[in-house]
């Protein structure tokens, strides 16, 4: 999709349209998400700051992000496309690879196929525009699909693609960053045709079977295969950005109360328990963490809370701490059967579910710890691998930097 928050807010409310618009977190936020196609003809872009957007473009508008809102056009583009093709992989709220191998004869030819899911996209969205690359693999098809935004519509037939992308630079390739195009660089390796140059086993001795793929991809031939299931969590977790240098353990613990609930929280969602944690704040030197074990699992959020305790007790020496992180290190799936024996586990557990009930009709923490009151109010944001459904149907706290705590 095409400035995809944008859109959606240019839909939502008519007077920003044809008005250049930046999306920030929350009205507070400080940082430009993404913005409008007529905010970048004055040269903003994503990650620029909100008065340099003020400076150089007139008439900017800032905008709050809806993150609930573009998850719901986001579910609803996604069910129609699937419409068009089952072989489908969500590739985030606003990008997906659609194999049309198996539906030409019924649909006719990737152009045409390609024109009928631009259309599909507008009508499912209420008027987003989206541009589609086609073409044999997906690193070539989403290279195409950038050439002519917004709007567009590109095709490289798979026999030319090869040759299409010889003279591009290796990082405007998806998943080629700037590490990796660094070690490229340091070997001559600058455009995709210069990859020739360097033996496919070399990258493969240094990166495994990811850089054998890297090596692939920029001759046209990524072996990757659409991926239409998601796979199981190997971890769930969150972090938080705090005030620079905080000190105040009171603070602290707040942070670590709040990230315990949300991680809690998703766990009882969809179906898991842990044993394992990672409990850890970030630090001028860098990380300091711990793993912690819990015997039986536990998706209940004192007993991580309790953890985080023993990890400042022991392990935290007053240093100033810039961020908090907990994570579920080996969620699996729980039948939830009670206990029978442990009459207090199903008093929790039924406790929790009413818990959980509440906070799903009447807003996240509803009904929570008191002391999340005091928690940080910078909004939710949409994770980077969202998807419609299952474990990753998730909007997480915005890791960004606050300069204020209330508390």
């Amino acid at each position: 999709m095409n400035a995809f928050f944008c859109s959606v807010e240019q839909i939502d409310h008519p007077e920003l349209q044809g008005r250049p618009i930046g999306i920030t977190n929350g009205a507070q936020g400080t940082c430009i998400i993404t913005c409008s196609y007529e905010a970048r003809a004055y040269g903003v872009h994503t990650g620029m700051r909100l008065k340099e957007a003020q400076r150089i473009c007139p008439g900017f508008v800032q905008v709050p992000a809806h993150p609930e809102r573009y998850a719901q056009v986001s579910t609803r583009i996604m069910e129609a496309l699937s419409s068009i093709t089952p072989d489908m992989e969500i590739f985030s709220v606003d990008e997906a690879f659609l194999d049309i191998t198996h539906c030409q004869r019924l649909l006719g030819t990737p152009q045409r196929i390609a024109r009928q899911v631009k259309q599909t996209v507008l009508e499912a969205s209420g008027g987003v525009l989206c541009s589609v690359g086609v073409s044999g693999d997906k690193t070539s098809a989403k290279y195409a699909a950038k050439l002519n935004k917004p709007d567009g519509l590109t095709i490289i037939p798979p026999g030319t693609a090869q040759q299409t992308l010889a003279k591009v630079p290796v990082t405007e390739l998806c998943g080629i960053a700037k590490g990796i195009g660094r070690y490229l660089a340091e070997r001559g390796v600058y455009t995709c045709g210069d990859m020739c140059r360097l033996p496919i086993g070399e990258i493969g001795r240094r990166f495994g079977n990811p850089g054998r793929r890297i090596w692939l991809m920029t001759q046209g031939l990524d072996p990757d295969p659409v991926h239409s299931e998601v796979d199981a969590p190997k971890s769930i977790g969150h972090g938080k950005v705090m005030p620079p240098d905080t000190r105040r353990r009171e603070v602290i613990e707040t942070f670590l109360l709040h990230m315990a609930e949300k991680v809690a929280t998703r766990l009882r969602l969809h179906h898991f328990r842990a044993s394992h944690f990672y409990i850890g704040v970030r630090i001028d030197a860098g990380y300091l963490a711990r793993k912690y074990r819990c015997n039986p699992p536990t998706d209940h959020g004192p007993e991580i809370v309790a953890m985080c305790q023993d990890f400042l007790d022991h392990h935290w020496a007053g240093q100033g701490c810039h961020q908090v992180q907990i994570t579920a290190l080996d969620p699996r799936y729980a039948d939830y059967q009670f206990d029978f024996l442990q009459p207090n586990q199903q008093r929790q557990d039924r406790l929790n579910q009413a818990m959980d009930h509440i906070n799903q009709r009447y807003g996240e923490f509803a009904l929570a710890p008191v002391r999340l009151l005091n928690r940080s109010k910078m909004p939710n944001v949409i994770a980077p691998a969202w998807k419609p459904f299952g474990h990753r149907e998730t909007i997480l706290q915005q890791p960004a930097k606050v300069s204020s705590y209330e508390f």
